[in-house]
């Protein structure tokens, strides 16, 4: 309740500060049309979509309806390049981002950095692990990780390379290397290959592994469940941070594409960044990974 309440001091106080500062996206005095935009956006932003973002923003622009897709965002991109139809992509890694605007999909200017995230050991509350954190990963029964095409598992893989675990990829693309070399790296550890972050953490909140790597931002609402054994330090993993944009629907009409160009906007807005920091994202985009985050043991 504490933090809910927070929350709505948060947003109320961003909402009257706009007030007095230009606007990038529409306000309460200007109204958009009414139309449906779709969001396709990393599994990871479930919560915080859903919970107060998309909320927010409808108090500001009632008669735009969001239509939110989560999955991981290597699946979202191909799923954008087969021609679904999407209006704003949030991606939980730059690669999928460049990728799309490299073929021309991704509307000019409307692409900004959103949050920074941290990836994070976790074990279950009551697990009894051993794994103090990456250097001793084998030391578990078993592991979740996220395939390689999913961001976090890509960033899992590049934070082992670099603490000397796993070996680099010959090609040079460490979202390459595959969850049974990983498992044979690490001396034939158990691994679970998911298909997103959340099926991580959902894998470990339960019990069905002993640990695994997700986001800072996916142990909001489970901090009775989970335990963070260990925060990746970004000179391992690299910043991880999360782009948005609008996308070319050429199925879209003049007041679709305004209101997903001005959610997108909205994004970058200071009430969506209390937001986002309520929910454990960081929206201080040149952060060092030294703030003392989540549950430990």
């Amino acid at each position: 309740m504490e933090k809910k309440r927070f929350l709505r001091i948060c947003i109320a106080a961003s909402m009257l500060g706009s007030l007095f500062s230009p606007a990038v996206f529409a306000d309460e005095a200007s109204p958009l049309e009414e139309t449906e935009i779709i969001v396709f956006a990393a599994k990871s932003l479930n919560t915080v979509l859903d919970e107060s973002i998309i909320p927010a923003y409808h108090e500001l622009q009632p008669n735009v309806k969001i239509t939110p897709s989560y999955d991981s965002s290597g699946t979202l991109m191909t799923q954008i390049e087969e021609g679904a139809s999407c209006d704003v992509f949030f991606s939980a890694a730059q690669k999928q981002m460049n990728e799309l605007e490299e073929k021309g999909l991704v509307v000019d200017g409307t692409r900004n950095d959103i949050v920074n995230n941290q990836v994070c050991v976790v074990t279950y509350d009551g697990s009894g692990t051993k794994v103090t954190g990456l250097e001793n990963l084998a030391d578990a029964a078993s592991m979740a990780l996220a395939d390689g095409s999913v961001p976090v598992g890509k960033y899992t893989r590049e934070a082992l390379v670099a603490a000397g675990l796993v070996p680099e990829d010959g090609n040079g693309d460490n979202s390459a290397i595959t969850t049974q070399e990983v498992s044979e790296a690490l001396d034939g550890l158990e691994i679970n290959e998911c298909a997103n972050v959340g099926a991580v953490a959902a894998a470990v909140a339960e019990g069905a592994n002993e640990v695994g790597t997700v986001y800072y931002s996916d142990t909001y609402g489970l901090e009775d469940r989970l335990i963070i054994l260990e925060k990746v330090p970004y000179d391992l993993t690299g910043n991880v941070i999360y782009p948005a944009a609008q996308i070319v629907n050429e199925d879209a009409d003049d007041a679709e594409e305004a209101a997903a160009a001005d959610f997108a906007a909205f994004l970058t807005s200071d009430t969506a960044k209390a937001i986002f920091d309520s929910y454990y994202f960081d929206t201080d985009l040149g952060a060092d990974g030294s703030r003392s985050v989540g549950k430990e043991p």
